[in-house]
C-alpha cells in the first residue's frame, strides 16, 4: 500500500527550484503581519474564506472595542462581537469560532500552556476546536509557534498542480508531508514560501492567469507558447 507521503511526486530539488524562482519573482514577503502571536492565530480563524484586506479592517475594528486578548474578547456580546467582525465575512459564524477558539486558548493556559505542547499534539487539540480545519491550525503552528509545519492552501494546489508539480487529486497531508520531505524543517523557510505562493496565486497564478506577467511561465507547461517539456523545474532528471 502506498503511504499518503508517496502519493506526491513533489521533490526537494524541484520543490528549491521554484522556491527560488518565486523568490527572484517577487522578493521577500515578511509574512505574517501581526504584533502578537494570539493576533495571528485570531487572524488565521477570520481569514477563512475572505481576503486578507477584509481581515485587517476586521482586527482594527475588534482593537477598537477590546484588547486583542481572549479573555476581552469572551467578554464582549456575542452580537457585539459579531458587528466588529462584519469586514470579514460570515462575520456571526466567525465570531461563533472565534468564541470558542478562545474558549480553547483560555482553558489550555493560553500562549504559554499551548507553547509547552509537542508540535503533533498541539497541532490534533487545534484541529479539535469547533471551526479550525488543517490550513487554519499549520498557519498558527507555523507563524505562532515557529513550528516546522508546511501550511497548504488553494493557491498551492493551483500553483502546483499547473506546474507539473501536483497530479491535482493528492489530500492535504500527502502535499503537506511532500513539502516539509522535499525541505527539512525549516521554519523561516516555510513561512517564506507559503507567503511566496499566497502573493503569486493572488496576482498572478489566479483562476484565470495572468501568464504573460508571470516570470515562471518558461518552467509552465500550461501557459501559452511553452516551449519544452517542464523547463528548468525538470533540469533536476537530467544527467
Amino acid at each position: 500500500m502506498r503511504s499518503p507521503i508517496d502519493e506526491c511526486p513533489l521533490d526537494a530539488e524541484r520543490a528549491r527550484r521554484l522556491f527560488s524562482a518565486l523568490i527572484a519573482s517577487h522578493g521577500p514577503r515578511h509574512w505574517w503581519p501581526a504584533d502578537s502571536p494570539f493576533e495571528v492565530m485570531i487572524g488565521a480563524v477570520l481569514t477563512q474564506n475572505t481576503a486578507w484586506s477584509n481581515v485587517e479592517r476586521a482586527l482594527a475594528r475588534l482593537k477598537e472595542r477590546v484588547p486583542l486578548e481572549a479573555e476581552a474578547i469572551l467578554a464582549l456580546a456575542p452580537a457585539d462581537l459579531a458587528e466588529a467582525l462584519r469586514p470579514a465575512g460570515y462575520f456571526n459564524l466567525k465570531a461563533r469560532r472565534l468564541t470558542a477558539f478562545c474558549d480553547y486558548y483560555r482553558s489550555a493556559g493560553g500562549l504559554d500552556g499551548l507553547s509547552r505542547l509537542e508540535t503533533h499534539q498541539l497541532r490534533q487539540e487545534l484541529l479539535a476546536v469547533k471551526g479550525i480545519g488543517p490550513e487554519t491550525a499549520d498557519d498558527m503552528l507555523l507563524y505562532a509557534f515557529d513550528r516546522p509545519v508546511f501550511v497548504v492552501d488553494a493557491y498551492t494546489r493551483r500553483i502546483l498542480s499547473r506546474l507539473g508539480l501536483l497530479a491535482g487529486d493528492e489530500g492535504y497531508e500527502s502535499i503537506r508531508a511532500a513539502f516539509e520531505r522535499a525541505l527539512g524543517p525549516d521554519v523561516p523557510v516555510y513561512k517564506e514560501y507559503h507567503a511566496l505562493i499566497v502573493h503569486h496565486g493572488k496576482h498572478l497564478c489566479r483562476t484565470r492567469p495572468r501568464c504573460p506577467e508571470c516570470g515562471l511561465r518558461a518552467s509552465c507547461p500550461t501557459a501559452p507558447d511553452f516551449a519544452g517539456i517542464q523547463g528548468a523545474l525538470d533540469s533536476s532528471r537530467e544527467g
